[in-house]
């Protein structure tokens, strides 16, 4: 009997596994994948939005592919971004605090980072852990980056985390998107904002 490795929030242990090692495979265009399993891509919409909309502190990580408008796309994608972060601020309630935390860059920043202003791939866990971070975004991260900040997040927090991947997507996010478009991104936006008032905040 084969078992399917689920991707879900953690703490999972020291050093969780890459779930590609566990078999588990990225969506194919039109897809996304949800704790692992591949769904249609409005499925995947839904939940994220879901998650978004449940959470106590909903937060963006946009990387720098989106930061540095260093061409066209890139500047778009950054709009959209903006535009997805204030309709999560129109949508929740006013006991939730959605942010929107930037990853500047990914150069180690030791002896200590801002947490507040900031988040790094290699320490991802001390922004989420100082900003009490349940369900977080990475969009214009590039990959390599985004994969180390998932599984050390996976591996010390609770936090669900969503990738909104230009590429093929990331397996060891709990909820990701391949092909990411700033037209994409608004979908998600409109998913939010068509679920606002349905989804129960939390308690």
């Amino acid at each position: 009997m084969t078992t399917h490795y689920k991707v879900m929030p953690g703490p999972e242990h020291f050093l969780p596994p890459a779930a590609a090692s566990m078999g588990n495979s990225l969506p194919d265009p039109g897809q996304g994948h949800i704790h692992g399993s591949i769904v249609p891509e409005e499925q995947a919409m839904e939940e994220a939005a879901r998650q978004f909309l449940s959470a106590k502190v909903p937060t963006i990580f946009p990387g720098p592919l989106v930061l540095w408008a260093w061409n066209e796309k890139a500047a778009k994608k950054a709009t959209a971004v903006r535009h997805l972060f204030e309709t999560i601020k129109d949508s929740v309630a006013s006991t939730q605090t959605p942010m929107l935390i930037p990853m500047p860059d990914y150069r180690p920043k030791y002896p200590k980072i801002n947490p507040e202003i900031e988040i790094n791939p290699n320490h991802p866990n001390l922004t989420i852990w100082h900003n009490k971070i349940d369900a977080c975004m990475f969009v214009g991260v590039h990959c390599h980056q985004a994969n180390l900040s998932l599984k050390i997040i996976r591996g010390g927090t609770n936090c669900y985390t969503v990738a909104m991947c230009a590429q093929a997507g990331h397996e060891d996010a709990m909820l990701s998107f391949r092909d990411a478009t700033a037209d994409k991104i608004l979908r998600l936006a409109d998913w939010v904002k068509k679920l606002k008032g349905s989804v129960e905040p939390p308690k």
